[in-house]
């Protein structure tokens, strides 16, 4: 079967989804997106992750030429007519084709862009097993240059460093923010436990207020677990009892080494695995 792409209204075939060279979002990475996930045919969040496209697309004073409802709409349809019941989706808003220069007054129509395919980020071995990250040179985006709040087009930021990471062996890398504090890594936010707490760098330290960042703390206080959003340094991190990744594709992954230094005893940690099963139940009740 030939998946579909919805593109600013109507359904085409994959190989002839296409827009315009002239599209800003090709030429400069102007415009935002979103990344979701779908379980049963139904998507997890979809209102907040909508609520954050909106958002994020205000941010840049981008209007999107559609209400949520009917944003929404599109979704459900675009992953039935591929018959994709547990897949991924990318929701795309372009500034729009205009003309060759920065001037976004030059781009009338915003492009709408719908993908409903598959996606695997990480291995099983390493949900089962954790994975091991390092810290990248490259640091997070000054939120006085760009709002880490604005999920955009351009992830040059995150690219370098997921390059960095890569050239060392890694699938994901962590950022620090201009003080030297810690971030999100380069597609994911990161969580760490210590004393029983479960702590997670505030939205000031350069970190993108995750869908699943947001569904673990509302999973974890009701758990009756402490959660606290605070400044961290890499230290603590080090020496943290556990630590794990969370984001829309990579739902729940442990880490048991950072920068070569071992978490805990070297295995997913006990309130990793509970999150981790929480989560489960929650995007498939």
């Amino acid at each position: 079967m030939t998946l579909k792409v919805y593109i600013n209204g109507t359904l085409y075939n994959k190989e002839d989804a296409k827009v315009s060279v002239y599209d800003h979002g090709f030429l400069y990475g102007d415009g935002v997106f979103e990344g979701m996930r779908s379980y049963a045919g139904s998507v997890f969040r979809m209102k907040e992750h909508l609520d954050r496209l909106w958002d994020s697309a205000e941010k840049i004073q981008l209007e999107i030429p559609m209400t949520k409802a009917q944003m929404s709409d599109a979704v459900t349809a675009t992953l039935a007519a591929n018959e994709i019941e547990d897949g991924y989706i990318r929701l795309v808003i372009s500034r729009g084709a205009g003309t060759l220069g920065l001037d976004p007054n030059k781009c009338p129509i915003p492009n709408i862009v719908i993908i409903t395919d598959f996606i695997t980020l990480y291995p099983d071995e390493f949900y089962q097993n954790g994975l091991e990250i390092v810290t990248a040179k490259t640091i997070r985006n000054h939120p006085g240059a760009l709002d880490p709040r604005i999920k955009s087009l351009n992830y040059l930021n995150n690219i370098l460093a997921k390059i960095e990471g890569l050239a060392a062996g890694c699938v994901e890398t962590l950022m620090l923010n201009y003080k030297g504090e810690v971030a999100e890594c380069t597609g994911d936010n990161i969580f760490i436990v210590n004393d029983g707490k479960l702590l997670t760098p505030p939205v000031e330290a350069g970190v993108l207020e995750g869908i699943t960042r947001g569904a673990v703390m509302e999973l974890a206080a009701a758990d009756g677990v402490d959660v606290v959003e605070s400044t961290m340094t890499l230290e603590e991190v080090y020496s943290a009892e556990e630590v794990f990744l969370t984001g829309s594709a990579a739902e729940i992954v442990p880490v048991i080494k950072v920068d070569g230094n071992q978490i805990g005893n070297g295995a997913p940690g006990v309130l990793t695995r509970r999150i981790a099963d929480l989560y489960t139940q929650l995007r498939t009740s």
